[in-house]
């Protein structure tokens, strides 16, 4: 009989700490997939504290890998921060759901020049985050010529010292833009022509990267590499002898928003963590951590006066200069294929 009372007292209590549990929230989880490097972590913490809403939170290296590891799977993935023309491309394919914008109170604090984008009109489908541009970067310590063209990127002089980028949509660009193309030509012998031009230059590249692009240039095993602004910024508190350049025959600025995978169950979740991120307080942290303009423009204002005249510049470019700037759109299927080709050449 005893035995008996005290599996009945122990289910007892093992149902009250369960429904104490889920009345705290303590089984509400958002599976959120980021760029590296491209956030204040303890923002995260502070999410979970508001809201008892736990975050898985993962990273990936290029929009193509994001996208692939959505195609094969991701069912688990509630929130993904992604480019422009992935945005569109993934709007496109029915891979991201509509937005409740109730749940989305911060939608107001966006900047207007951000909102109704070419790759997704009426802000259905995504939230921006965070933009900025690509530029090169080169130590100066090893470099003694200012670099104002892609061709440094090309010249046999720093063979060896090359960092490249490792996605097939910013590297065939560099070659598009120092050939005179669009970033976003359809055009098969314009992109052939930049598919050998990168052909060539494998030969004097020290290594392709992404995010590992930090070690390099901050350390100096690479002279000169190509990569996001707002990087190179964190890379300077580093390494001082580091320098930034816009080339001359061109560069690409990006936007980055936040979506909902179609296969997400807890888009409610998602659309609080995406509120959540929009929040002034959290994306002035955020700009701070990354070195990245938010697409809040509050944050922005609050964050301007803690940058030197320089970070100023490189972080938020004035609008001549963004007028000159080329946006990558998606592509149609078969020019999508085809960079998946060139790209699998190159790198094979």
């Amino acid at each position: 009989m005893k035995r008996i009372i005290s599996i009945v007292l122990a289910a007892a209590m093992l149902l009250s700490i369960t429904a104490l549990l889920s009345a705290c929230g303590s089984g509400e989880s958002v599976t959120v997939y980021n760029w590296g490097e491209y956030i204040d972590e303890s923002v995260l913490d502070d999410f979970e504290e508001q809201t008892g809403i736990k975050v898985n939170y993962k990273t990936f290296d290029t929009n193509e890998a994001l996208y692939s590891m959505l195609k094969t799977g991701g069912s688990d993935i509630d929130v993904i921060i992604t480019s422009d023309y992935m945005v569109g491309r993934l709007i496109k394919e029915g891979m991201v759901q509509k937005l409740n914008y109730d749940n989305i109170p911060n939608f107001s604090l966006v900047s207007d020049s951000l909102k109704n984008p070419n790759y997704d009109p009426d802000n259905a489908y995504s939230v921006p985050y965070m933009w900025g541009t690509v530029g090169i970067i080169y130590n100066t310590a090893m470099i003694s010529d200012p670099v104002d063209s892609w061709g440094a990127l090309f010249d046999p002089a720093y063979s060896g010292q090359i960092a490249m980028i490792d996605n097939s949509r910013d590297a065939l660009a560099i070659a598009l833009l120092y050939l005179g193309y669009s970033v976003n030509t359809t055009d098969e012998a314009q992109l052939n022509e930049a598919y050998e031009l990168l052909v060539q230059q494998k030969e004097i590249v020290q290594t392709y990267v992404m995010d590992q692009i930090f070690d390099k240039m901050e350390t100096g095993e690479a002279a000169i590499g190509t990569y996001y602004a707002g990087d190179y910024l964190t890379m300077l508190e580093n390494n001082p002898d580091l320098a930034f350049a816009w080339p001359k025959e061109g560069t690409t600025w990006f936007a980055d928003a936040m979506c909902i995978p179609v296969a997400s169950t807890r888009q409610e979740n998602a659309e609080k963590f995406i509120n959540f991120m929009t929040d002034t307080d959290v994306c002035v942290r955020n700009m701070a951590q990354t070195g990245y303009a938010s697409a809040n423009g509050d944050a922005c204002e609050a964050y301007a006066s803690e940058l030197d005249e320089d970070a100023y510049a490189i972080m938020f470019p004035d609008a001549g200069f963004l007028a000159t700037c080329e946006m990558f759109e998606n592509l149609p299927e078969k020019t999508l294929a085809l960079y998946d080709s060139l790209w699998t050449q190159l790198k094979s």
